[in-house]
């Protein structure tokens, strides 16, 4: 059979989509799809995490970016949340005898909100109310009597006094530095000079007279401070008993309309008592009434006020929150400051609610990888969930980096499911690192990247199109280029039996399809603009493959795409740039010589191979050791490398043109260099499936046809790769005509007799192989490495027997 003969038909290239199995024209014609394609283990999964009221029991909907997680939870979260359960309002406020330790209110929908408003009516009520009770005659004439009660105590003493210091012809004088006494004659007071006049035992006898009036006298005045002290208590007591009658008149209005909630009323109490006790917060200030007055309201309703920090009115079933910014204060909320004169303060009313607050009762979705990058966000998610109430705190007082005292609010019990969003391997690393995780996350959504295409998924496939197309609002897709995604759906999984489920990337190639499809006045998308939307994005990435493959054809890397070489290959590989990825070739070259059977890795000793290469070259040391000499030592030592290589390689997809480019350098075979090889192989010499088949072949492809299709250029791939072909159409087409050729093997030595245009031949009696095969020609070099080694070691023996007989 000839090699032509042997290579892949057109056919089996390419899986095209059979159009007669849709009964439509356009996919305006078409339902939208109730549930996702091919996600239905993903969601029996949230399914179950979503109504199973149980602690622990959240969910990690685990898949690769684009495939939709977040519209599949989304839409069984919605239908979830319309149940009519009932929902409460969380409010803060003021503790009157612990400012530092705000209390917490759990109250019906709606009725935080009101009772904000309430308490806002309450202050302007007392702001108008309270001045005018203070204001009336009532209290006027209550508060008169209690001055001139004191005055008439006050002035009871002093007549008093005046009275006893007459009968003993002592006069009391009252100056404007206070009150004095002086000795009287008939009612008048004595001079100095008449005094001095007098005899001596009448001075002593009025300065006796006058030093007990004087004690008498500063035992009246003393009095006069606890006159006044109690006439202010008395006037406080009145204060407070109008200020009572007032407050009342409001508050029992307020505890009747609450009377059914007991924190409210208990709140309620509070400020009644705070109000009769501050009563001076609302009554007009001296000075200028204007300017004063709305900083003293101001300063007056503060602690008032109802921090409602979720506020669920008129919220119909449970709530769905989505933070999109995961950091730890907006998951468990935050304490604010405010800056005056230099000072930070804060208050209960700087309180401000986190993602955990607000969807509590509920649900609440996060990204995983947002989640993760936050500091502390992490531990404080799983801190609320174990303890299954939010504690808000600041990462200082956490951490202990700071001393500044701060409020202390009531925690919040909460009552809440989450539904972590992320890659694979956030789940898995999580899994084996974190052993709270598996406790609070015991339910794994796993999205499907593919599904199966098969007749009935094809037309799935259309109605999901479909629902897509009319969720955009884009102009509908014709039967035809639908056929042409479902083709290109099987590109992207790089497997003709599979169908891809990355909705991000479908829904951007469709609205650029749409795009131009507009642009050409078209009410229907069709398969050029498709076709148009495919080579677009290739173009916006496909600079540097387009410099790779120039720096080929000009002969700056190289590679031989004609003739045959000893010892050197052509490989192919995989370069990914983001999401885009391209095939490239690569030269793989060999030696070989005498030596002690090691195979030296180029790559991994100049630090350049990965363990995965590094693996796949072991495998082919052990490879040639088994088959060719089993029953003693393989007197070689071999290198392998990859030409022109400056970066990193990995992968074991080159190991089986790197056990064929060692058996040509061994057994000095030419190669043939319009042939590309790739595929892995294992100890026995079986070809293994590899990635990126169309890529790779499309990149020797690419290189072929810009220096001219000869007719014999071709890949060799894995016979287990076939299935995976969807290969570009210029490939088909130089495929049909037989310019290009696609060749599958199964063993290494298929790949090599396709190489190398040798048959592996076969065992004899004697333990040879087939004259002529390239297993022979390699025995044979080996045998001659044999007979070197024995020589050379011969010539040792000798060489030391000399030594010793000198």
């Amino acid at each position: 059979m000839s090699l032509v003969e042997q290579s892949l038909l057109v056919d089996q290239l390419y899986r095209v989509c059979d159009l007669t199995q849709f009964d439509f024209d356009t996919t305006a014609e078409l339902d939208t799809l109730a549930k996702p394609l091919g996600q239905d283990r993903a969601l029996e999964a949230i399914e179950f995490g979503v109504d199973i009221k149980r602690q622990g029991f959240n969910v990690f909907a685990l898949g690769d970016p684009g495939v939709g997680k977040h519209q599949l939870v989304d839409a069984i979260l919605a239908s979830r949340t319309t149940d009519g359960s009932p929902q409460y309002d969380w409010c803060y406020v003021n503790n009157f005898d612990d400012p530092q330790k705000p209390l917490l209110l759990k109250l019906e929908s709606g009725m935080g909100a009101q009772l904000s408003k309430d308490m806002l009516q309450l202050v302007e009520d007392l702001f108008t109310s309270l001045p005018s009770s203070f204001q009336n005659e009532g209290y006027r004439s209550r508060r008169r009597e209690i001055e001139e009660e004191m005055n008439e105590r006050y002035e009871d003493a002093f007549s008093k006094l005046d009275a006893d210091a007459k009968q003993h012809n002592i006069a009391l004088i009252r100056t404007p530095a206070g009150y004095t006494l002086a000795p009287t004659v008939d009612g008048s007071v004595i001079p100095p000079e008449d005094f001095a006049r007098l005899t001596p035992e009448e001075q002593k006898r009025i300065e006796k007279v006058v030093a007990k009036l004087q004690l008498d006298l500063q035992n009246v005045v003393s009095q006069l401070p606890m006159l006044k002290r109690e006439a202010s208590h008395r006037v406080q007591e009145l204060d407070k008993e109008i200020t009572r009658l007032t407050v009342e008149q409001f508050i029992s209005c307020l505890e009747s309309q609450y009377q059914d909630h007991s924190q409210v009323t208990r709140y309620l109490t509070g400020v009644k008592d705070f109000t009769i006790e501050n009563a001076e917060y609302f009554l007009p200030p001296d000075g200028n009434p204007d300017v004063q007055h709305v900083k003293q309201k101001a300063r007056a309703f503060k602690p008032y006020r109802v921090n409602v920090i979720v506020d669920n009115t008129g919220a119909c079933g449970a709530p769905l929150v989505f933070e999109d910014n995961p950091t730890y204060q907006n998951l468990v909320g935050r304490v604010e400051y405010v800056s005056e004169m230099g000072n930070l303060l804060t208050d209960f009313t700087l309180i401000k609610s986190g993602a955990l607050h607000r969807a509590n009762g509920g649900y609440l979705v996060l990204d995983a990888r947002k989640l993760l990058g936050h500091m502390y966000a992490w531990e404080g998610l799983k801190r609320a969930l174990k303890s299954a109430e939010v504690k808000i705190a600041s990462l200082q007082e956490i951490l202990s980096l700071g001393s500044t005292r701060t409020l202390e609010p009531e925690s919040i019990p909460i009552k809440v499911k989450v539904i972590l969003l992320g890659e694979p391997l956030l789940y898995y690393l999580l899994n084996q690192y974190d052993p709270e995780f598996a406790e609070l996350f015991n339910v794994a959504a796993d999205f499907s990247e593919n599904t199966d295409r098969n007749p009935d998924n094809q037309r799935l496939y259309a109605r999901m199109l479909a629902t897509m197309q009319q969720q955009e609002g884009m102009q509908p897709l014709n039967k035809a280029s639908v056929g042409r995604i479902i083709e290109h759906a099987s590109r992207l999984t790089q497997d003709g039996a599979k169908l891809s489920l990355n909705l991000e990337s479908l829904r951007q190639l469709i609205q650029e399809a749409d795009y131009w499809a507009r642009k050409n006045s078209s009410d229907v998308i069709r398969v050029d603009d498709f076709e148009k939307a495919i080579s677009s994005q290739q173009r916006r990435h496909d600079r540097i493959r387009e410099r790779l493959q120039e720096q080929i054809i000009r002969d700056i890397k190289l590679i031989d795409t004609e003739g045959s070489k000893t010892a050197q290959v052509n490989g192919l590989s995989v370069l990914q740039l983001g999401d885009y990825a391209f095939g490239s070739c690569a030269r793989i070259t060999a030696t070989a010589r005498l030596g002690v059977g090691k195979v030296i890795d180029i790559e991994r000793e100049a630090r350049l191979g990965g363990d995965i290469h590094s693996k796949g070259v072991m495998i082919i040391s052990a490879y040639l050791a088994d088959k060719y000499a089993r029953e003693r030592p393989l007197p070689l030592a071999a290198s392998l490398v990859f030409e022109q290589s400056y970066g990193g390689v990995d992968g074991d997809s080159a190991s089986c043109a790197e056990v064929c480019v060692l058996l040509s350098a061994i057994g000095g075979l030419p190669l043939r260099q319009d042939l590309a090889v790739t595929g892995s192989m294992n100890q026995l010499g079986e070809v293994q499936a590899i990635g990126g088949v169309n890529y790779k072949i499309e990149g020797f492809f690419d290189i072929c046809k810009s220096r001219g299709l000869t007719g014999n250029q071709g890949v060799i791939i894995p016979a287990a790769n076939q299935v995976h072909l969807m290969l570009h159409a210029d490939i088909r087409d130089a495929v049909k005509a037989g310019k290009f050729h696609i060749y599958t093997a199964s063993h290494i030595e298929q790949v090599m007799a396709l190489l190398s245009g040798l048959a592996p031949g076969k065992i004899n009696k004697k333990g040879f192989y087939t004259a002529g095969s390239f297993n022979r020609k390699v025995c044979d070099r080996i045998e001659e490495f044999q007979q070197l080694r024995q020589h050379y070691g011969k010539q040792g023996d000798d060489d030391r027997e000399d030594r010793d007989d000198r």
